[in-house]
């Protein structure tokens, strides 16, 4: 199944409808919940009500179905109680330490590492990326992530992976000039993370068929970069599963229905297959080349983030977004 947010002037969490397997027609579920936050909470009762609608769509018998205009929805979640993100690509941790001349974590292979990131507003998948300073490094970050259930503390990783309900993909922004000297403070990520964008659709695991396997998504997150291409890292090669930063987020507290756990950028070891993020790109300029070639974004500058399944269909719909200067 596949559901979206249309964007809704009068509800900052827009309304809730059912997007059809092609991604060209949708219906509003809002009989069923107005919102896909009442969707998460209420999971078990309505799922096989939006499950009907899915199939109705998709048959074309849906009443008071039209057509889809990507540019009219919103993240799945406009906004969320909670929106955590994770590391679970090793190469890329040993790209990001390098850049700052840090050490790597004694835990890298045991640990997840996470950040808490800001949910009280996240960009829609169109939305262009606000910036009032471009000293600070811009940088785009492709990534896959999960929203979940109800989460009680103390989960086992194993069974971190039931109480997945949704996937979509990432466009997680960085402003890399910030993060190092907020690092440097000891209190972790804060302005080097502005607003996060998610894909325009979000589906349920049945959705994504033999590609779901062992808690990962075994598919290339395809990304280009002002047009070009810039990288079809494969998304199973994950360190660390989903159900383990789930796992690690409710260490210590429950996570509610709705929460958002995220991969962190997906990185791969072979260099034909390009990047996920500007940074990396840098550094392995730095490491092949001995300088570094590639600015970090600039005005203009557009990103593209997808992900094809074995039929080259698009699942999550595309993210797709230009740097501006930001409105004084």
């Amino acid at each position: 199944m596949k559901l979206g947010t249309l964007k809704n002037l009068d509800n900052l969490d827009g309304d809730l409808v059912v997007v059809s397997r092609d991604n060209k027609w949708a219906v509003k579920a809002s009989k069923v919940a107005p919102t896909m936050q009442k969707a998460m909470e209420n999971w078990k009762q309505v799922k096989s009500d939006l499950s009907g609608l899915y199939d109705s769509l998709n048959s074309g018998q849906c009443e008071g179905s039209f057509s889809v205009n990507e540019h009219n929805f919103h993240s799945p979640l406009p906004r969320a109680y909670q929106w955590a993100d994770g590391s679970a690509y090793i190469h890329h941790i040993k790209l990001v330490r390098k850049s700052r001349n840090a050490a790597l974590p004694e835990t890298l292979e045991t640990v997840p590492l996470m950040y808490q990131g800001g949910s009280d507003p996240f960009l829609s998948p169109k939305q262009d990326i606000p910036q009032i300073d471009f000293s600070h490094g811009t940088d785009f970050e492709g990534e896959v992530a999960v929203i979940v259930g109800d989460v009680p503390m103390g989960v086992s990783a194993e069974d971190a992976l039931k109480h997945i309900q949704l996937v979509m993909i990432v466009n997680d922004v960085s402003l890399r000039g910030l993060i190092p000297d907020e690092l440097k403070a000891g209190f972790g990520f804060f302005h080097g993370k502005p607003p996060t964008a998610f894909s325009p659709f979000a589906v349920t695991l049945d959705e994504l068929g033999e590609a779901w396997k062992s808690g990962r998504l075994h598919l290339p997150l395809l990304v280009n970069y002002n047009n070009e291409f810039f990288g079809n890292a494969d998304a199973g090669a994950m360190h660390f599963h989903f159900g383990q930063l789930i796992a690690h987020a409710a260490r210590t507290r429950p996570l509610k229905a709705g929460a958002i756990i995220g991969s962190g950028t997906v990185s791969n070891d072979d260099l034909e297959r390009g990047s996920s993020c500007l940074l990396e790109k840098r550094m392995i300029e730095k490491i092949h080349e001995g300088v570094i070639k590639t600015p970090f974004m600039k005005e203009g500058d557009t990103v593209k983030i997808e992900m094809l399944n074995e039929k080259n269909e698009n699942i999550f719909g595309t993210i797709e977004q230009k740097v501006v200067k930001a409105e004084d």
